[in-house]
């Protein structure tokens, strides 16, 4: 049976993912600062872990490899995103998106990366638009995602050879997390609880097309009409994107 691991396991695209994953034989562990409500089963293990904590993570993965035989899949779906401008927020608000979005993934990509190899698994990280776009009142979330897509393509060169795969799925907004705002005093959130005026997909919805993506072998996977557009248009007129984007988002 394959294994895969996914932090922020007990949110909407965790837990969506999971679900698609065991529909096809995996079995799956869920990582998460909170996993209350989640059931552990014969397939699927939820084990609360602050990722930015290093003995937490140390004893989570350890029990990840002494449950499983082998890990063929490791998800960082974990993240925070903040919405104000610039001048709103401050250094600390801004490491700590820093902290859970770039460092904790690549804290579980190398506590991960002898099973991987071992297993000639994958990488999949899950950005955003903001990982390849700008994205208006979101400097820290944006500055986070294109570290991590900065990180996991160059990790992609260097796994090759060891027959390691690294996917980078892009979503536009997906709502992940309904009614769970649960905004911070700083200003930082889960994605997901509140949408900006983007094209929303249901986790589920986006599960589908990732695994697709997965499947086909493709190494970055736009999630929703949004992405897919926003990619091109970035790619081929990076200003007009800008302006539309600001214009959709701000209302300028």
């Amino acid at each position: 049976m394959k294994t895969a691991v996914i932090s922020g396991g007990a949110g909407g695209l965790g837990q969506a993912l999971s679900a698609a994953l065991q529909e096809r034989g995996w079995r799956v562990v869920l990582l998460d600062l909170k996993v209350d409500g989640v059931q552990d089963t014969a397939t699927q293990i939820a084990i609360a872990c602050d990722l930015t904590d290093p003995e937490q993570l140390a004893r989570a993965v350890n029990d990840t490899l002494a449950h499983c035989d082998s890990i063929d899949l490791v998800v960082y779906n974990a993240g925070i995103t903040q919405i104000c401008g610039f001048d709103q927020s401050d250094d600390t608000s801004h490491r700590k998106v820093f902290e859970i979005n770039y460092f904790a993934a690549v804290s579980m990509a190398r506590a991960f990366l002898p099973a991987l190899r071992q297993s000639r698994g994958a990488h999949l990280a899950i950005s955003s638009v903001a990982g390849f776009a700008p994205l208006y009142h979101r400097t820290a979330y944006a500055a986070s995602k294109h570290a991590l897509e900065g990180f996991f393509k160059s990790l992609r060169s260097e796994e090759r050879p060891h027959g390691v795969r690294v996917h980078i799925a892009a979503p536009s907004f997906v709502a992940t997390n309904p009614g769970r705002a649960e905004q911070q005093p700083d200003g930082t959130a889960r994605p997901g609880s509140a949408s900006d005026g983007m094209d929303e997909m249901t986790p589920e919805a986006a599960a589908r097309v990732i695994l697709q993506g997965l499947d086909r072998g493709r190494p970055v996977i736009p999630v929703g009409r949004v992405a897919r557009l926003a990619w091109w248009l970035n790619r081929l007129v990076p200003r007009l994107y800008q302006r539309l984007m600001e214009r959709n988002i701000s209302g300028a």
